[in-house]
């Protein structure tokens, strides 16, 4: 069956929006990359066409202007921080057109709120607009090498979710259907603080405490999504577990070179989700009366400059007894 195209605006001009820009268009779709005006990222990469990693098609269309690239869409993706997410989407409420499909493709919670990012989505722009999250494994490095990964859509709108899955995937990136928008959310939020203490890890020597982070990662995740109403089972899957190895491991891994760059005393410029994530997590372990100690851990160490080694020391020299 022939492909269903669409027109599709990208916000955000990092390596990951650029990225979405070139893929979506290179699988068929008219593909708008939005930017800031103003932003010396932006110019750079509309005046080149290119960044480090990647040339832009020259079938996508590039402006500055929000109202026109909400305009012309069909499919709206959002990829910046998640931070930043509630202000935009205010600007793009404002706006005379709302976008009818939104697409998530970024990791994180909103601090303060503790919310997942599709319930900040349908604050701001209502329940008319359909809401779903891409995440998953997978670094831009490695699909412009060409190494393919699999990831997730998933929405709490069914038809938008098998829509959406049936036109973003290619051979690049082949897409599953997503079963637990909540635990999905959470999931994939959390392997960022995972991979901080990852990172933590690294630059004190120890990796070979990975299997154990990974395995006692999981299961704290688990339980926490279950007490938000989640399946915790879907810590399991490719939003948390399943993007263990880019996260815990690579080399192109933002929260675990933080981390590791934290560790060793050095600087480390690029955006860390993680970090502004595991407040989030754990205000939602106060409200649930979930044990997350990692998490807690990761938090000590970077906003109440708590000893590294004291707590690494502490943390996997809990109770012997049980495994979890």
């Amino acid at each position: 069956m022939q492909r269903k195209l669409y027109k599709i605006s990208v916000i955000g001009c990092g390596r990951w929006g650029a990225f979405i820009a070139k893929y979506l268009s290179d699988v068929g779709h008219a593909v708008t990359l939005y930017g800031r005006p103003g932003s010396r990222k932006t110019e750079e990469l509309f005046s080149t066409r290119k960044n480090a990693l990647m040339e832009l098609p020259a079938a996508v269309l590039t402006t500055t202007s929000l109202p026109d690239a909400v305009k012309t869409a069909e499919i709206l993706v959002i990829s910046i921080p998640s931070q930043n997410l509630r202000g935009l989407l205010r600007e793009i409420a404002a706006l005379p057109t709302i976008p009818k499909t939104l697409v998530l493709c970024m990791k994180g919670l909103e601090i303060g709120s503790g919310k997942r990012l599709s319930n900040v989505a349908a604050e701001e722009l209502g329940e008319e607009t359909r809401v779903a999250v891409w995440i998953g494994p997978g670094h831009v490095q490695a699909f412009c090498a060409g190494i393919p990964n699999c990831m997730v859509i998933d929405s709490a709108d069914e038809k938008t979710k098998r829509t959406l899955v049936d036109a973003f995937s290619g051979d690049l990136i082949r897409f599953y259907y997503g079963q637990d928008l909540v635990g999905n959310e959470i999931g994939a939020a959390a392997k960022n603080v995972v991979g901080i203490a990852a990172g933590f890890l690294d630059g004190l020597g120890l990796p070979s405490l990975k299997g154990a982070l990974m395995s006692r990662g999981t299961r704290e995740i688990a339980r926490l999504i279950e007490a938000v109403g989640g399946n915790p089972t879907s810590a399991y899957g490719l939003c948390h577990l399943g993007d263990y190895e880019a996260t815990l491991f690579s080399p192109y891994s933002h929260n675990r070179r933080f981390g590791e760059a934290f560790a060793r005393g050095e600087e480390f410029g690029d955006l860390a989700e993680g970090y502004y994530t595991v407040r989030a997590l754990t205000a939602l372990a106060d409200q649930t009366g979930v044990d997350l100690p990692i998490c807690r851990a990761v938090e000590d160490v970077l906003y109440r400059g708590a000893s590294l080694p004291d707590c690494i020391r502490q943390l996997f020299g809990r109770s012997l007894k049980n495994e979890f």
